[in-house]
């Protein structure tokens, strides 16, 4: 009995107006446009001071305000603003996750960047393994639920 034949078809999605409108966008949108918001948080967590307000001030953590418990994001502000004026100790208090992951998160984003662009070099892309990125969930886990833990030494990540 002879095979049925192969065909081969050239798949073609069909695009709307937006796809297209965004696949005929230069190269150095995208990258402008993660860096247009990265600068407003900057500029947020250095223009509202979060070491210097508590809790439950505007804007609140809803888990806190309503739990009393610290979420998994709970201090991030406080730990980026200690960042950015070099305090790397009193940021790991405030969110240890965050003081670790910021490098490769920064380097993450200048390779990409580069990368996008039509300059003469490329950077290494940064190659995380999954057992590495579920062993970071796992640890912010643990973390955010030690962080809430009422006895020493515990106590010192609670914010």
């Amino acid at each position: 009995m002879p095979l049925p034949p192969v065909y081969q078809y050239a798949y073609q999605p069909r695009q709307g107006r937006f796809a297209r409108f965004v696949s005929r966008l230069p190269g150095w949108v995208a990258p402008a446009g993660v860096g247009a918001l990265i600068s407003g948080g900057v500029a947020y967590t250095l223009l509202m001071k979060p070491t210097s307000a508590g809790a439950d001030a505007t804007p609140t953590c809803l888990v806190k305000m309503l739990t009393g418990f610290d979420c998994p994001g709970c201090g991030g502000t406080r730990a980026a603003w200690y960042m950015l004026h070099g305090d790397i100790p009193a940021a790991a208090h405030h969110h240890a996750p965050l003081v670790f992951a910021a490098p490769f998160l920064a380097y993450l984003y200048v390779a990409w960047t580069v990368n996008r662009l039509n300059l003469p070099f490329k950077l290494p892309m940064l190659r995380i393994s999954n057992g590495a990125l579920i062993g970071f969930l796992v640890a912010w886990l643990v973390f955010s639920i030690a962080r809430n833990l009422p006895w020493a030494p515990f106590t010192y990540f609670f914010v």
